[in-house]
């Protein structure tokens, strides 16, 4: 019961965040300037986005629930915190004030600190390190699209 209480607590906060970070970009995916850029030829359809940002916190709100239950330490939630901050701050760095170079480097920070949760908490996790792969995975992509938009325009 007590793993529930995590897991629906993740769920909120990872939701929350997603919700700021789509506030604080203002449409920015829809605006002229956006979609003005020269884009990636990779940069997949808009609706790929909810999807895939749908999965990933559903399953690293799993990933920290076990992680919290099991270790329950400062560094976790210091690591954490500093995820959500970076994924909230992209949104508004980029799409709200068109900083591509700085977004570019907060994306990558953020690829960072999801990296150190899958190799720092691997042998306590075990194969429930899979469960931030798919986040590992889309912040790849999604670095390689700011980056693109960077070298680009």
């Amino acid at each position: 019961m007590k793993l529930l209480k995590y897991i629906l607590f993740f769920l909120v906060i990872n939701f929350g965040a997603l919700a700021i970070g789509s506030w604080l970009m203002e449409n920015g995916p829809q605006t002229a300037w956006y979609t003005n850029l020269n884009q990636a030829p990779w940069t997949p359809p808009g609706w790929v986005f909810g999807v895939a940002w749908t999965s990933i916190m559903i399953c690293f709100s799993i990933y920290m629930a076990y992680l919290y239950k099991m270790l329950s330490s400062t560094n976790v939630i210091i690591l954490f915190s500093i995820q959500f901050v970076l994924n909230v701050i992209w949104n508004y760095i980029f799409f709200n004030q068109h900083l591509v170079g700085f977004g570019f480097t907060v994306i990558l920070l953020l690829t960072v600190v999801v990296s150190a949760f899958m190799f720092s908490y691997k042998k306590e996790m075990g194969l429930k390190t899979m469960l931030i792969l798919p986040y590992l995975i889309w912040l790849c992509i999604a670095t390689s699209l700011n980056g693109y938009i960077l070298l680009y325009n």
